[in-house]
């Protein structure tokens, strides 16, 4: 799975550990998961093009790098995603913004889409999809199909925590679009549900369980 980045660093493993702890408040959750989402931003965002520019410091003239090219889009698969995307959007605060509204059918495990707003000019765009959890992948799956739909073509996908089962089902639909995540854990359970991962990141995150 070369398309897959496990970040591995001293800090995003810490904080992922508070985040599973099943007595970490939600207060504290989403504290943290705007922490990592941070981290992982700075790694999905590692080879973005730049161009230099004149500027001026108080003491001389330099060349120095800016980026190149059309602000970028977060694409947010609600509702958990928007635990990363607001952490994303303190680092890179000129983004532009997609939201792209799935839920989970508790029966078949398969998305519903109930809501899709996203910019016009995808097509020459870097796009980050961001979901905490890549599980079945069929959330994941649909939001980049919808995203390609509109034009998308330069498209990443980053997750807090990924199944086995969910990274080789969403690479083998989507071998294009690269996949960031914190952990890929053991397995999924009978109900779909990452183990040992942390539970439901939506739930944990705005304490609705």
């Amino acid at each position: 799975m070369d398309s897959v980045t496990v970040v591995n660093h001293p800090l995003v493993q810490h904080k992922l550990t508070f985040m599973r702890k099943k007595e970490t408040s939600t207060a504290g959750f989403r504290r943290l998961l705007r922490e990592i989402s941070l981290l992982l931003c700075y790694e999905v965002t590692r080879e973005l093009p730049t161009t230099m520019e004149t500027i001026e410091t108080p003491l001389a003239e330099m060349q120095s790098p800016v980026l190149e090219g059309k602000k970028l889009v977060f694409a947010s698969v609600l509702r958990a995603g928007n635990g990363l995307l607001d952490g994303m959007l303190d680092l890179v605060p000129s983004a532009r913004v997609a939201h792209i509204g799935l839920y989970r059918d508790h029966e078949t495990l398969e998305p519903v889409e109930y809501y899709f707003k996203a910019p016009e000019d995808l097509s020459d765009r870097l796009t980050i999809v961001v979901d905490p959890m890549l599980a079945t992948a069929n959330s994941a799956i649909a939001a980049v199909h919808k995203l390609k739909e509109r034009g998308a073509k330069d498209i990443r996908f980053v997750c807090l925590l990924a199944a086995p089962e969910g990274v080789e089902k969403f690479t083998r639909a989507h071998p294009d679009v690269p996949v960031v995540t914190a952990a890929i854990d053991k397995k999924l359970n009978e109900k779909g549900y990452i183990v040992p991962g942390l539970g439901d990141a939506g739930d944990r995150m705005y304490g609705t369980k």
